[in-house]
């Protein structure tokens, strides 16, 4: 008896489910809480905190600073990779990949529309476009909140490049990046498993060519 499989939407389903608990937290967060430190909840005494903050580029604040306009240039980046890891997902439903794959890659999915909403539109709902913004439109700031204090300090004199330097580990980020995190590290601890089947037909398909 052919075992039923899961159908494709299901997996669209999942990145949309994705999408509404990182929008609903973050409206949560924004309606909620004041911004920086005043604003902050310990949960976790000083290691995890919920923290409001906006993020004007990508993970961790960084931007691309060396051309003009680079917050619009990632958020077409982040539309572009919303189509490709959208259609992705298809492909690989249609070679009947691994079904913990399709999640991780729905999960992936789901948390760069996440954030993608907030380039696009936040600009204009909440009105967090930097000051020298040229439109709302495209130059939202993403809103993080989960702050985890992992350490900071100054680094040992003995260390190259950076000896000496003050460093603080504190990544703060929203659910989407968590989405985005969590799938990607599941794909790379269970790759045997969810490309084992692409490895074995690849393999027959050699030694069909080979005879």
């Amino acid at each position: 008896m052919e075992k039923k499989r899961t159908p494709l939407y299901l997996f669209y389903l999942i990145s949309l489910l994705v999408i509404g608990i990182d929008q609903a937290v973050k409206m949560a967060v924004h309606f909620n809480m004041l911004k920086g430190s005043k604003g902050q909840i310990q949960v976790l005494g000083d290691f995890f905190k919920l923290h409001y903050l906006t993020n004007p580029g990508m993970a961790f604040g960084m931007e691309i600073g060396f051309i003009d306009n680079g917050k619009l240039v990632l958020t077409i980046f982040r539309l572009g990779a919303m189509v490709a890891i959208g259609y992705y997902l298809y492909t690989l439903y249609r070679k009947e990949s691994n079904k913990g794959l399709l999640i991780c890659i729905a999960m992936i999915l789901g948390g760069a529309i996440g954030n993608l909403v907030d380039s696009i539109f936040y600009g204009v709902w909440l009105d967090n476009a930097p000051f020298d913004a040229p439109t709302p439109w495209f130059y939202g700031q993403v809103v993080d909140m989960f702050y985890i204090d992992i350490w900071e300090g100054r680094i040992a004199e003995w260390v190259p490049f950076i000896g000496g330097d003050y460093m603080a580990l504190w990544p703060v980020f929203n659910v989407a990046d968590a989405s985005i995190f969590l799938g990607i590290t599941f794909i790379l601890i269970f790759q045997k498993r969810y490309f084992g089947h692409e490895s074995e037909e690849s393999e027959k398909a050699e030694l069909v060519e080979s005879e």
